[in-house]
C-alpha cells in the first residue's frame, strides 16, 4: 500500500476526511459510496463500491449477446472503470479508467450517439482504437451508474436509431438491477 504521509484525526462522531488530493485521484465525489474492510495488521481499507461490480458475469453476458444482435463491439462501465467488454477489446480497456470525455458524456445524462463530424470520444484515456458510437448511460435511482457503450468499428460504420435503442434499453435493464 502506498504511504500518502497524510494524517487525519477521527472527530468525535467516528468521521475522518479523506484528503481532497486522495479523492480527486481516485476520482471519489460527494455521495460516493466506500466499502470499509479491515486488514488483520490494524490497517483500515476503504475501496470504491461499485453496484455494477457485483453484475459482473451479467454484463459479460449482456455484452456477447448485444454484440451478437448488433455486430458492434460492447463495452459496460460503472463511474470509473470498464465492468465488462466483448473480446475483441478485453486487453486493451480492461483495468483502465475512463476517459474525461466519456464521463462527461455520462453525467449528460443523455444517450449519445456519434456523427461523422463529431471528435471522436475514446472509452478510456489513451486508447485510439475504442471510440464510442453510441453510449447510453445507465440511471439508477436518479444517479448515473455507468453506461452502455457500442464501439465505433474500424470501418466507421455509422450508428442509427436502432443501435441507439439497443444501447438505452440494456442500460434501463441495468439500471433496474441495482434498484
Amino acid at each position: 500500500m502506498k504511504a500518502t504521509g497524510i494524517v487525519r484525526r477521527i472527530d468525535d462522531l467516528g468521521r475522518v476526511v479523506i484528503p481532497k488530493e486522495i479523492r480527486r485521484v481516485l476520482r471519489i465525489r460527494e455521495g460516493d459510496p466506500l466499502e470499509i474492510y479491515t486488514a488483520r495488521d490494524g490497517e483500515v481499507i476503504f475501496k470504491k463500491y461499485s453496484p455494477l461490480g457485483e453484475l459482473e458475469s451479467s454484463a459479460t453476458q449482456i455484452c456477447d449477446t448485444l454484440s451478437k444482435t448488433s455486430g458492434f463491439s460492447v463495452v459496460i462501465t460503472d463511474r470509473d472503470a470498464v465492468i465488462a467488454v466483448t473480446a475483441s477489446h478485453k486487453r486493451e480497456l480492461t483495468d483502465r479508467r475512463l476517459s474525461e470525455a466519456l464521463e462527461k458524456l455520462m453525467e449528460q445524462r443523455q444517450v449519445y450517439l456519434h456523427s461523422g463530424s463529431a471528435k471522436p470520444v475514446s472509452v478510456v484515456e489513451g486508447s485510439e482504437s475504442a471510440v464510442v458510437g453510441v453510449a447510453a448511460p445507465i440511471l439508477s435511482a436518479g444517479d448515473v451508474s455507468g453506461c452502455v457503450i457500442l464501439l465505433l468499428d474500424n470501418n466507421k460504420t455509422p450508428m442509427t436509431d436502432t443501435e441507439s435503442k439497443l444501447a438505452q434499453t440494456v442500460a434501463g435493464f441495468l439500471g433496474k438491477q441495482m434498484e
